[in-house]
């Protein structure tokens, strides 16, 4: 187990600036996630601390030990790391039990430590009874499990894992979730992982970092990070949000394209970004609230999604599946909202308002 410290680091590839300034110490058993679009510098920040790329600028340590900077690297091999990668990466030729064991083996343990930590280790991926199968035998989840114990039998003082779970199916992904955070928290290890996933991130992390064009846009708690988003990509990025175009004025914001008036206190005056997410309103067919048409609706199971209009607005509105059948196109209804976020024209936030009522 170990911290991770990152000083004042850069990454570019020639020209071309990918990770600009990153400055952060991942705590010592922390469960860190490094989020944010395709081509954004998560996965190069993951590679440069496990040793497969050397950072432009700046010094990674790992605990005490500086592996990156100056005229000082590491090579992964030394670095104390396990990493899973994307792809399953295991070995058709050989069985469940000898993947796991590759590490040890390659390190020459003797036969009983080997024996004694792949039987650690499997225990603990709940792959015990798989041990003599090869990997055609097992399902996706299954080998992305096998490529988690050979990461874990060395025990490594950090666990670095680059997006483990994008090649498995909806489901299996969500079991994965868990399956992951339980280990983590059963061994105490600290771990930084990579996903353009939101809600994976949400899920399993107890800190994201929301990273656009190689900059950190926030990091925090996903508590803190999807109801205090410092800017608009940050709402955006995480979670369902509508923007509605506003003015503000005297405590009031007016709504463009509606009659919405909506009760203001906050500091931000004249033209503003109105984010309301569809989960923070509640839809009925009374007499108080804003009034607003439905225009479509779809059954997700769980949830029913509704596509509403207010005056020349689009909004959406998430409720319970059970309320499908409750409200139909062309019915009108009124709306009622529970909180929403209040932006400047440049994206940054210093609100987030709750309507009294």
């Amino acid at each position: 187990m170990s911290s991770v410290t990152i000083k004042n680091v850069t990454k570019s590839f020639g020209t071309s600036l990918i990770l600009s300034d990153f400055n952060e110490v991942f705590q010592d058993g922390e469960f860190v996630t490094l989020l944010g679009p395709s081509g954004c510098g998560k996965t190069t920040m993951l590679r440069m601390i496990a040793g497969f790329e050397k950072p432009t600028t700046g010094e990674i340590y790992i605990g005490d030990m500086l592996v990156s900077g100056g005229n000082t690297f590491v090579p992964p091999e030394k670095r104390g790391v396990g990493m899973v990668f994307q792809s399953y990466a295991v070995w058709p030729h050989m069985d469940v039990y000898h993947n796991v064991a590759y590490p040890l083996t390659i390190a020459k343990a003797d036969k009983k430590t080997v024996e004694d930590k792949v039987a650690r280790v499997l225990d603990i991926v709940h792959l015990s009874q798989y041990a003599q199968r090869y990997p055609n035998q097992l399902s996706g989840g299954q080998q992305q499990r096998v490529a988690l114990a050979r990461a874990l039998v060395a025990e490594p003082q950090l666990l670095l894992l680059d997006e483990p779970l994008s090649n498995l199916d909806a489901k299996l992904r969500e079991g994965m979730r868990f399956e992951i955070k339980e280990i983590q928290n059963r061994l105490g290890i600290t771990v930084v992982y990579v996903t353009h996933d939101q809600t994976e991130a949400m899920a399993m992390s107890d800190r994201v970092f929301l990273i656009n064009r190689g900059i950190v846009q926030q990091q925090g708690s996903p508590e803190e990070i999807y109801n205090q988003p410092v800017n608009q990509f940050v709402a955006d990025f995480l979670g369902k949000v509508d923007f509605l175009k506003g003015e503000s004025k005297d405590g009031i914001i007016s709504l463009k394209g509606t009659n919405v008036k909506l009760p203001y206190s906050g500091e931000r005056r004249g033209a503003v970004e109105v984010a309301i997410r569809p989960e923070n309103i509640t839809m009925t067919k009374g007499e108080v609230g804003i009034p607003a048409i439905i225009t479509k609706k779809y059954y997700l199971g769980e949830a029913s999604d509704y596509r509403v209009q207010i005056g020349e607005v689009d909004l959406r509105v998430i409720s319970e599946g059970r309320d499908y059948n409750k409200f139909n196109p062309g019915d009108e209804v009124r709306l009622e909202l529970s909180d929403f976020l209040v932006f400047d024209d440049d994206g940054s936030l210093k609100d987030q308002l709750k309507i009294q009522t």
